[in-house]
Order: structure tokens, then sequence, then C-alpha cells
């Protein structure tokens, strides 16, 4: 079992989820891309999501969200 968070929504219909799975400290970013792209779905580590090392609004709105979870950060 998991719980999701809608990290970002982009106006063309791609879609950043946060999944933790409960029972464990395993966390992914999953990328939906909008259906005219197909709508491929990719699962990534967070590490491996933030090492991209963009500065696009998805990325931004990870940081901000970890940043909310981890009152240390």
């Amino acid at each position: 079992m998991a719980d999701e968070q809608l990290v970002y929504s982009s106006e063309n219909g791609d879609r950043w989820v946060l999944i933790h799975q409960f029972g464990s400290a395993r966390a992914t970013v999953r990328h939906t891309a909008n259906l005219s792209s197909g709508g491929q779905v990719t699962d990534m580590t967070v590490d491996g999501f933030l090492a991209q090392g963009r500065n696009s609004p998805e990325h931004v709105a990870l940081r901000r969200m970890l940043g909310d979870l981890d009152p240390g950060a």
C-alpha cells in the first residue's frame, strides 16, 4: 500500500506524484506524460529525480514539498 501526493501538474497535462511506500523509507517520483505525448509512466527515486539538476517547476515543487515534510531542511 502507498500514499500518493501530487507534486506538480503542468498546463500540458504532465503530472508528477510523490509515492511513499507504507512501512518503508522508500519514496519514488512518478511522472505521467500527457496523452498527446503517449502517456508514458516513469518511476524514479527521489534522489535520482532531484539529481537531474534542473530548476523546473516540478523540481522546485518537490523540493518545497520535502522541505515542508522535514522541519530541519
